[in-house]
């Protein structure tokens, strides 16, 4: 009989047992005048020992503010050092954290702000080229009633804009106020602060992340203590991160791939964070590898490819690199060979997961060869099962047989924020996470994802729910129906592609009207590309668009990018 398609991953080390704050604690106590934390746009660097004051500090503010263990604090900011001071800050006092995408318009904010019960919300004042997040913010605070909003107005000049704001909303003075209370020669505030910690239990939830669905609106994916440092954890030993190493991240804060894979794996090793940039910049990226002997950098593909491919990149001398981590979507082969080749990422590793299983639950190895690294996605996390099973019956499928990809473990995460009922789609009776990826599991148990169940799209690493966008293009006057699309894009891997049906009296529709439609509303990643207008689709039976369709999209989408 054929082996089937499970797999489960021993580990020498076990599961941590600990809450983020304690372990932190643990190491920050250990490595105090290592470098914690470089944010090299504002010039500013924390050791560990200053790391754990200042978020200790923002943890006496905030609970001074009101926040208490269980409220939602809502972080809406590019890669800037406050983010990291604030993810640690609520973990110490158990505020859930609830990222909000930089990307996001008014229209998304307010949903997550109501659909998170989010009570404060920390954000930057504005964000280059084209966002206020200011004007946005107050926006949405005078429609949702206890809204308390602080802005981070310790950034550099060119993210804080001309907004004028009240001494409440200052996230300088919150700081200063929790490094006073803490100055009491009573200690009364950093014995408060220890009472909070020492009321923390590791499966409390503790962040919030919004992933796009089916449904048309993001859910709120809970994860606690124990999903994410672990997974974190687990991570950096497979990286054989110590506190010697240097890790540049490029890769946004919002994203597990930021704050799970980055900051906690990183971090609950002794090692140093570098931050190049708030937004990605490949320039910048690469300075930090070489001005800060970085010993890992992170990207997607294509950010990887805009650094080999930047006309500068043979000046930078990268020869501290061994090893970073490149996800969230495929890996060509030639930039892998370029990856280790040419920047010396002799150890780079291949991540996947979905943020429900914080994320990682399969990952390479050092070892591996670059057949695995690039035509797998590796073998499963220490601790955590994996298996394929056939989508209509549930059961394990052999091995070398395509199925759904599922997980199950320490990883899975608590369920989407106040969605009962999406929970259960998502998470069997048996704990078993079920992603609607199609993958295929070999002989040595390396996994390679093939395909998807689900009508996702992968853009540039950003997964995008078509189903989200059709319910916004509805609302354009000249829209009668609509199905969004996902084709081949040799730069972001895919873009998107809209097929409208005009209503009556409407005679044409642009890809520039639709964009303009779109802009202020949707993140950039979610407005179409190309917008190519018809009579009728052609439709299967269940009212699925047809494949012909698909394939017609991607002619149309390969001549508009010959033109």
């Amino acid at each position: 009989m054929a082996e089937l398609s499970y797999a489960s991953g021993p580990s020498t080390r076990p599961l941590l047992g600990d809450t983020i704050p304690a372990h932190f604690t643990l190491t920050a106590a250990a490595h105090a005048e290592a470098q914690a934390l470089v944010d090299r746009h504002s010039g500013r660097r924390w050791t560990y020992r200053q790391f754990d004051r200042d978020t200790d500090a923002l943890a006496v503010g905030l609970l001074e503010r009101g926040v208490a263990k269980g409220d939602r604090v809502g972080i809406w900011a590019q890669n800037v050092a406050e983010w990291a001071l604030i993810q640690y800050a609520t973990a110490k006092i158990g505020a859930i954290l609830v990222n909000v995408n930089p990307a996001y318009r008014t229209h998304e904010l307010e949903y997550v702000v109501r659909q998170s019960g989010m009570r404060l919300l920390v954000s930057q004042i504005t964000a280059p080229p084209h966002s206020d997040y200011h004007v946005m913010a107050t926006e949405v605070a005078a429609k949702v009633a206890g809204l308390d909003l602080v802005f981070l107005d310790t950034l550099p000049h060119d993210l804080l804009g001309e907004a004028v704001i009240g001494e409440r909303e200052s996230f300088a003075l919150l700081l200063d106020l929790g490094r006073r209370l803490l100055g009491d020669p009573n200690a009364k505030y950093a014995i408060r602060l220890r009472q909070a910690m020492g009321e923390l239990s590791t499966d409390d939830p503790i962040n919030i992340q919004y992933t796009s669905g089916t449904t048309g609106f993001p859910k709120g994916v809970t994860l606690s203590h124990h999903n994410i440092l672990n997974n974190g954890f687990f991570i950096g030993e497979l990286l054989s991160y110590t506190p010697a190493d240097v890790v540049v991240l490029p890769v946004p804060y919002y994203h597990c791939f930021g704050m799970v894979i980055g900051n906690l794996a990183a971090l609950s090793h002794g090692a140093s964070i570098v931050l190049p940039s708030p937004g990605f910049d490949p320039l910048a990226s690469l300075q930090a590898v070489a001005e800060e002997k970085a010993t890992s950098l992170y990207g997607v593909p294509t950010m990887f490819i805009a650094e080999l491919e930047h006309p500068e990149f043979p000046a930078f001398e990268l020869g501290s690199l061994r090893t970073g981590v490149m996800a969230g979507s495929p890996c060509p082969v030639e930039v892998m060979r370029r990856v280790i080749d040419d920047m010396n990422m002799t150890e780079v590793a291949i991540c996947y997961g979905m943020t429900e299983t914080s994320p990682v639950s399969t990952m390479t190895r050092v070892d591996d060869s670059l057949d695995a690294r690039t035509q797998t996605v590796g073998r499963v996390m220490p601790h955590l099962e994996v298996k394929i099973v056939d989508p209509v019956t549930g059961l394990t499928v052999p091995r070398g047989q395509k199925g759904e990809f599922c997980t199950r473990g320490y990883s899975v995460m608590l369920g989407y924020w106040e969605e009962p009922d999406k929970t259960a789609e998502a998470i069997d009776a048996a704990r078993w996470m079920h992603s609607g990826d199609l993958g295929i599991m070999d002989e040595d148990g390396y996994v390679d994802i093939s395909g998807r169940i689900k009508d996702m799209v992968i853009r540039g690493g950003e997964n995008i729910y078509p189903r989200e966008i059709e319910e916004f293009l509805y609302h354009h006057p000249k829209i009668r129906d609509v199905q969004v699309i996902g084709v081949p894009d040799e730069k972001y891997g895919e873009e998107l592609m809209a097929w409208v049906i005009l209503k009556d009296g409407a005679e044409t529709l642009t890809a520039e009207e639709v964009r303009e439609f779109c802009a202020g509303e949707l993140a950039h990643f979610k407005i179409p590309r190309y917008v190519e207008v018809r009579d009728s689709f052609p439709m299967t039976v269940s009212g699925k668009i047809r494949k012909v369709v698909r394939e017609e999209g991607e002619r149309i989408a390969q001549r508009t990018s010959a033109s």
